[in-house]
């Protein structure tokens, strides 16, 4: 199969030549009486003309709805991804702040890394998806950090200034993404996104 470059390149060539072919015809007496006398080839050619052009303008129409329909899947995961990093951070945040539980904080990173999980052959092709997966297991590093320092034994003093910072570049990250994404998806998304550090406790170290 060609590439999109390829199959448009392709078709402008066979379209330009169809339309020289056109001109010439009206335009040249010795095209028209040699048409007239090679009906047959006239005919075969000009048949294969319009049909290379079908195909060609044809291919790019699929070509271009795949890559609509694939980016709307991406724009989906990034955001599910993106509101699973948010209710994460959130419950990670108040057990370092000691006002929530370390279970149910343990829930929302094991559910975010699952969802990482089922995404990344989705965003792992293009680049801006290939850079928004990875700040999403930068994010999930950083709460594994985290959780680490509020768990029994661990040494505390893991700051969520840290994973204010995560979500905020995963925010960034996500907004290529999105575009392709209704304006009321689109706002949903980044009203989530834009109002999670005011949830979180900041500046709030574990000791």
């Amino acid at each position: 199969m060609l590439s999109r470059w390829q199959g448009g390149l392709g078709a402008l060539i066979v379209t330009l030549v169809a339309s020289a072919l056109i001109v010439l015809d009206q335009t040249d007496d010795g095209l028209q009486h040699w048409s007239a006398e090679h009906a047959l080839t006239t005919g075969i050619v000009t048949g294969l003309l319009v049909l290379l052009i079908t195909v060609l303008v044809a291919d790019q129409v699929v070509k271009l709805r795949q890559i609509n329909d694939r980016a709307r899947a991406v724009a989906a995961q990034a955001a599910i991804v993106t509101g699973q990093a948010i209710r994460a951070v959130q419950a990670v945040s108040q057990r370092l702040a000691d006002s929530g539980d370390l279970e149910d904080a343990g829930d929302e990173f094991r559910t975010y890394m699952m969802m990482l999980l089922v995404a990344a052959p989705v965003l792992i092709d293009a680049r801006a998806s290939r850079a928004f997966l990875e700040q999403a297991q930068t994010v999930g590093g950083e709460l594994v950090r985290a959780l680490a320092s509020v768990r029994p034994g661990g040494q505390g003093g893991y700051s969520v200034s840290r994973l204010d910072d995560a979500v905020q570049q995963l925010r960034d990250a996500s907004g290529p993404l999105l575009q392709v994404l209704d304006p009321e998806t689109q706002a949903a998304v980044r009203g989530e996104v834009g109002n999670w550090p005011q949830k979180t406790a900041r500046n709030h170290p574990a000791g």
